[in-house]
């Protein structure tokens, strides 16, 4: 059974276990800390997982968790593919209800993904992911989410002369929230992907049409410090450089970074001043058998380095500390589920030149396909 017919066997299990994500997120709550995500904050996450499908389920889904804030706020974070249960319903909904702009927009992505010899699909495939700003933002249900797509069928690596590919998905991102196509846009983005090392790879798009406009593009691979600050001197950014220095300076004196991400932020005028950074720890693999991946990131190391910051609150950083674990038998009406729970990145983002934030995202997933 490929990837593909798993997500399928589960969401077929999960629409037998409940109607929305709601349902799924109500047996969870229990387990996740107070301290990451508050009654408060539960509530309205709540309120806006009960309007999503609960076949969601089947592919990750998570939290944007502050680490710099001690309130207990969370955005939530789904993902979803044109084909399956989860994209059906979105592309329904933009049928039956014409105000649903978030349904709109997933439907016209997902109609230049099944065309005909599809140049985005054959970039990205069929798969997005959706950002509700529960926590940070005005976070109303009517609020159209963050919308991110990633080359998942071809690698965007540097120095691989595909800026027209970079093109291609900028213009499927504007287009499907309805902004209008600005050139400049479009030739900014290029330009970050141009300047890229040979071993980086442009790994994802997003789009926050709630918020200013931006095109958030998070480039990943970097093996140096060098190597990215003279990337960033290359492609153009406006804040200070040495603040970029001193940050990864700091955080190798207390943990194996082995490489290093950026999140960009490109508007019609050039690039923005704020910068998120990803550093990644050496990776333990392991040969126990997993249903989804084969390697796992140690966070730990991370999260005891971010402890050293003071902005971090360390409440945060013990409560995320065994978030990450093995998979987990669940048992539920239909029978048994594996649960695993990991922490996708963790971002260090620096504005006004000066390292003042910290997140962690994380997810969840389920299975209910057999394991053989």
């Amino acid at each position: 059974m490929d990837i593909f017919e798993a997500i399928a066997h589960t969401q077929d299990r999960l629409v037998e276990e409940g109607a929305s994500m709601g349902d799924l997120l109500g047996h969870f709550r229990n387990g996740i800390s107070p301290v990451l995500v508050g009654e408060l904050e539960w509530d309205r996450i709540l309120e806006r997982a009960r309007l999503l499908p609960i076949t969601m389920g089947a592919q990750p889904f998570g939290f944007e968790l502050p680490l710099h804030t001690s309130r207990p706020e969370a955005d939530f974070g789904v993902s979803l593919a044109s084909g399956n249960r989860s994209g059906d319903f979105f592309e329904e909904r933009a049928r039956e209800d014409e105000t649903d702009e978030t349904a709109r927009a997933v439907s016209r992505l997902f109609k230049e993904m099944e065309a005909h010899d599809s140049p985005l699909r054959a970039i990205v495939g069929r798969k997005m992911m959706l950002e509700y700003d529960t926590g940070s933002a005005s976070g109303g249900k009517d609020t159209l989410p963050g919308m991110f797509l990633r080359p998942n069928e071809r690698t965007l690596h540097g120095r691989a002369g595909l800026q027209n590919d970079v093109g291609i998905v900028v213009d499927a991102l504007v287009s499907c929230v309805g902004w209008e196509r600005i050139a400049a846009e479009r030739e900014h983005a290029e330009r970050v992907y141009l300047a890229q090392p040979e071993e980086t790879r442009l790994d994802s798009f997003g789009v926050f049409p709630s918020r200013s406009r931006t095109i958030r593009l998070a480039v990943m691979g970097f093996n140096t410090q060098r190597e990215v600050c003279s990337y960033l001197e290359n492609a153009g950014w406006p804040g200070q450089i040495s603040e970029v220095e001193a940050v990864i300076s700091r955080f190798k004196e207390r943990v194996n970074v082995v490489k290093t991400g950026v999140n960009i932020d490109v508007q019609a005028d050039g690039l923005g001043p704020t910068l998120g950074l990803t550093l990644t720890v050496k990776q333990m693999y392991t040969n126990e058998s997993r249903v989804w991946i084969d390697g796992l990131t140690d966070w730990h190391p991370m999260l005891e380095a971010l402890r050293h910051e003071d902005f971090v609150v360390g409440e945060k950083i013990e409560a995320l500390t065994g978030w990450a674990s093995k998979p987990t038998t669940l048992f539920a009406r239909t029978g048994r589920f594996v649960m695993l729970r990991g922490i996708h990145h963790i971002k260090l983002v620096i504005s006004g030149n000066r390292l003042d934030k910290a997140k962690a995202y994380v997810y969840m997933v389920l299975s209910g396909a057999p394991v053989s």
